[in-house]
């Protein structure tokens, strides 16, 4: 009789997403999360919010209409938490150069 090997579990992991700066954020309102490039929900200011993801390899990208984070590429293991903590232009040179260079709207990274 041969011994019988249970299938390795796989269990989810969860991005955190934590979004608090410092100042007055310049550009306000709902940021919508993207997970691979599909929406996954929304962060308010003082918001932290946490997203079940499949282990593996993923892209994180934040926007408000036109404007955006640049994209943060991330591993998740099983069970593990990956944190990134996000926040609006709040430093008034940044809001400017952001009307050229909407992915520097959103700030945003890892923990």
């Amino acid at each position: 009789m041969s011994a019988q090997t249970e299938p390795e579990r796989t269990e989810l992991a969860t991005l955190k997403l934590t979004r608090h700066g410092f100042g007055i954020e310049l550009r306000r309102g709902r940021f919508e999360v993207l997970i691979d490039g599909h929406a996954a929900g929304g962060l308010d200011y003082g918001d932290t919010v946490e997203l079940p993801v499949e282990p593996g390899h993923h892209t994180l990208r934040l926007q408000k209409g036109r404007y955006s984070s640049r994209n943060r590429s991330f591993d998740a293991a099983n069970g593990e938490v990956v944190s990134f903590r996000c926040h609006g232009a709040n430093l008034w040179p940044i809001w400017a150069v952001s009307f050229l260079a909407p992915n520097l709207g959103i700030a945003l990274n890892r923990e």
